[in-house]
């Protein structure tokens, strides 16, 4: 996934603001990521879960991929939390 652009939904933006992460920060996650789930089927565009630490911050980033454009879709972006996560911040909690 290369990401030319970078586009974020109304959705991103709020929650984004929310819990304080900003647009350096999400280019920093979707250039040096980890992909940690697919989501293949999800509509309009498949999409990811990637995991980066940044300033040694997890955080997760749902991004929608179109390949014909290379435009990245930032759908959220979240820490991931201790009750939902294993500790290397990968694993879903069963």
């Amino acid at each position: 996934m290369n990401c030319e652009s970078i586009k974020y939904t109304n959705h991103a933006v709020e929650f984004m603001a929310a819990r304080g992460i900003t647009e350096q920060q999400v280019e920093c996650v979707a250039k040096e990521r980890e992909v940690i789930e697919n989501y293949d089927d999800d509509k309009p565009l498949p999409s990811c879960l990637l995991l980066a630490y940044v300033s040694g911050k997890p955080i997760h980033l749902v991004l929608g991929y179109n390949a014909e454009n290379k435009l990245c879709v930032v759908i959220t972006a979240y820490e991931p939390s201790a009750d939902k996560f294993e500790s290397d911040n990968k694993t879903r909690k069963k």
